[in-house]
């Protein structure tokens, strides 16, 4: 009889365990399918660009509405001369570093120093014509010339400064431009330049 209880209570004890054990595991399960959703909600929320919806393509109205604007201006024709009209072509002679001349027919308002590139003469003109360096510096041969011309500004005038082999007719070729009155007018170039720019004499903090 006592054996029979002992072997009872096992069963019992037995059958309790199993019932807690099948409690556990539903909990568990139900929790696991819990967290399971939770997750998936938060992945939504992390990751709502990758709906297509979402995504903006070079075609789409967006892309158009909020693309940033470019715009451009054209590309200076950097000594491009236009050719005389006949009967106002002027001569305009240069001398270069060894002596040689060559006399070209222009138009009135051309520069020296788009006549010179334009025409393959060694003329750097390393700031592009706009009076902020010396390397279009020119020595005009003839005082009468020079007179004809008109005042160098202050600009020409300290970009004179930084030019090597500065002389009383010197001019910068960028700021000399043909007219009537230059005709026949002839230039010697140096036999050096100095690549100085007013850049490079700005106080860099």
């Amino acid at each position: 009889m006592q054996a029979l209880r002992c072997s009872e209570g096992r069963i019992a004890v037995s059958r309790g365990a199993s019932s807690s054990f099948g409690t556990f595991s539903r909990q568990a399960s139900n929790w696991t399918a819990a967290t399971s959703q939770v997750s998936k909600q938060r992945t939504l929320r992390v990751f709502p660009v990758l709906r297509l919806s979402n995504i903006i393509t070079p075609n789409s109205q967006s892309w158009l509405q909020t693309r940033r604007q470019f715009s451009s201006t054209p590309a200076s024709r950097h000594a491009h001369l236009d050719p005389p009209r006949s009967g106002e072509e002027r001569r305009i002679t240069f001398i270069d570093k060894d002596s040689h001349r060559t006399t070209f027919l222009v138009a009135d308002g051309d520069n020296l120093l788009d006549i010179a590139q334009a025409n393959d003469i060694e003329m750097e003109g390393a700031c592009g014509g706009s009076c902020a360096c010396s390397t279009c510096h020119v020595i005009v041969e003839d005082e009468a010339y020079y007179e004809k011309m008109a005042e160098p500004d202050d600009d020409e005038n300290d970009m004179l400064d930084l030019a090597f082999g500065l002389t009383e007719t010197s001019r910068l070729g960028c700021q000399v431009k043909m007219s009537k009155e230059l005709d026949g007018l002839v230039v010697r170039l140096p036999s050096m330049t100095r690549n100085l720019q007013a850049s490079d004499f700005v106080t860099k903090y």
